[in-house]
């Protein structure tokens, strides 16, 4: 069983602290919470005492300086990943860090060829490229259920206009980063790698975005793929999929919860329903565990190329879109 280690304490890493507990407790013993880090120790203790946590930090290096832990999963905003990865890899510890892998490829590139360089693993949580519904969607399309997948369209919007990390460019705000990175990923595993990528955005008064637009095009099979995103408003999160012979719509591309397939005349001829799940993380612990344990470096759900991929996709959104970070 690896010494699972969280690096933060917020939101995101209650979701994964309850995620282990709830392994645990249902026999799937792969990794044990073994500690916890914030730069506010009051806030470890507590945090540690709530989730049965062994050791609660006050300061990240005591994370980085304990030789007991294998992996370290990073929780902190965007902003944060690329320092504290790097200071994993360098004190000899595996990472899962929260998507966004980093903020640019240049830091993702620099990441992945220190954990190569090191035989470390490292990945990037973004759990739905992990998910049983990304194989499932995969089986219905292959099945040939709905003809030729020519169009997707997905959305993904939350009001998020009181989340400070979201409005400012020295935290890595917008929504792009943020939301945009699911919609993105969604039309990536269904149709692959564009051949054009076009984008609009709405920003605010410190220039980061707040509502975007993506078009993907392929140009030598005539498919595309219309995606947005926004911090401003809620989306009713479908990922929809057309073919020649029918659609599917997938609920929630954050979290798919079913598929429903439709024919041409637009009968509802399929529903499947997501395994129940504990809380959606765990696909992701499982994979990293697996890798590490055999010696791998990387995970086949979302290897270091894909990775890397997607960081200089939306930097090149970013770009279109005129958005440059202070930092970089």
């Amino acid at each position: 069983m690896l010494n699972f280690a969280i690096l933060g304490a917020g939101s995101i890493a209650r979701v994964m602290a309850t995620t282990i507990n709830k392994m645990n407790s249902s026999g799937n013993n792969i990794v044990k919470l073994a500690a916890v880090a914030s730069r506010s120790l009051d806030k470890s203790k507590q945090f540690a005492s709530e989730f049965n946590i062994e050791k609660a930090y006050g300061s990240y290096d005591e994370l980085y300086n304990d030789p007991s832990i294998d992996l370290v999963y990073i929780a902190t905003p965007h902003n944060f990943h690329y320092e504290q990865c790097k200071s994993c890899l360098q004190h000899k510890k595996n990472v899962l860090c929260e998507k966004p892998f980093t903020v640019n490829a240049k830091q993702a590139k620099e990441l992945l060829d220190l954990a190569a360089e090191k035989k470390l693993f490292i990945t990037e949580g973004i759990w739905t490229r992990y998910q049983p519904m990304r194989r499932i969607i995969d089986e219905e399309i292959k099945s040939g259920i709905i003809g030729h997948p020519m169009m997707v369209t997905a959305n993904l919007g939350y009001n998020m206009t009181r989340k400070e990390r979201l409005l400012k460019p020295e935290l890595a705000g917008g929504a792009l980063l943020d939301v945009g990175i699911y919609a993105l990923n969604f039309a990536n595993m269904v149709l692959g790698d564009p051949d054009e990528v076009d984008s609009s955005c709405i920003k605010n008064a410190s220039g980061v975005d707040m509502s975007n637009s993506v078009t993907f095009t392929y140009k030598d099979t005539a498919k595309m793929a219309v995606l947005c995103s926004s911090a401003l408003c809620v989306s009713d999160r479908f990922g929809m999929i057309h073919g020649s012979e029918g659609f599917i719509m997938v609920e929630n591309i954050n979290n798919p919860q079913s598929l429903k397939v439709f024919d041409k005349a637009y009968n509802l001829i399929k529903e499947i329903k997501a395994p129940e799940q504990l809380t959606g993380f765990e696909y992701e612990v499982e994979e990293s565990a697996k890798a590490i344990k055999i010696g791998e470096i990387q995970c086949s759900s979302m290897p270091h190329e894909k990775i890397l991929y997607m960081m200089n996709l939306m930097d090149s959104i970013r770009a279109q879109m005129g958005i440059k970070y202070p930092f970089e």
